[in-house]
């Protein structure tokens, strides 16, 4: 299980044996049943987790009770709210296991330690960070720029194998539409 971990990071940076026993001690495996919370709206993010196996969704709740699906990540893949977890705020969006899921987590302070022990850890902190930067401004101008139908291509370019596991309303809800709405889409796109 760590070892996927391990491949991840040193995929960024260079991890000594040493290295890589720490750590296998920090991040501390965690299993979720489908449907639970890594984290829910309103709570602070304390942890940041790696994830092993499953997928979670990002989920915002608009005032009515109506849930939007902002994102997904999937197994080889890091989850957390980063704003909630640097600042200590509370999180404006919850991350929902959609599946059986088993994550790896490590706190903040063992992050900020991973930082510092690790000879390569700056860097693949700004590695990360740059990653998640550059997915952010991604994603906030497809929303306001393309109409749903493009943005769902953009889906399926980067989702294509979640799409058997996924619902077609979370689906609906990460593209923008309702679920009526990307059945034409999907009806259209077929001719």
């Amino acid at each position: 299980m760590h070892e996927a971990l391990i491949n991840s990071i040193s995929s960024l940076i260079h991890v000594s044996e040493e290295e890589k026993e720490w750590i296998k001690e920090k991040f501390i495996p965690r299993t979720y049943k489908k449907n639970d919370y890594f984290l829910r709206e309103g709570q602070v993010c304390r942890e940041a987790g790696f994830i092993a196996e499953g997928l979670v969704r990002y989920v915002i709740s608009k005032e009515n009770g109506e849930e939007l699906t902002v994102d997904f990540n999937k197994e080889l893949e890091y989850t957390c709210n980063y704003a909630s977890f640097l600042d200590k705020s509370p999180s404006g969006t919850g991350i929902q296991c959609i599946e059986p899921s088993t994550i790896l987590v490590i706190s903040y302070d063992d992050l900020q330690t991973f930082y510092t022990h690790l000879a390569e850890g700056q860097k693949f902190g700004r590695l990360i960070c740059e990653f998640l930067y550059v997915q952010t401004i991604k994603k906030v101008s497809t929303m306001y720029i393309n109409q749903p139908e493009q943005r769902y291509l953009q889906f399926l370019d980067a989702y294509t194998s979640l799409l058997p596991r996924l619902p077609q309303y979370y689906i609906s809800s990460y593209v923008g539409v309702k679920p009526p709405s990307l059945s034409r889409i999907r009806k259209r796109l077929s001719r």
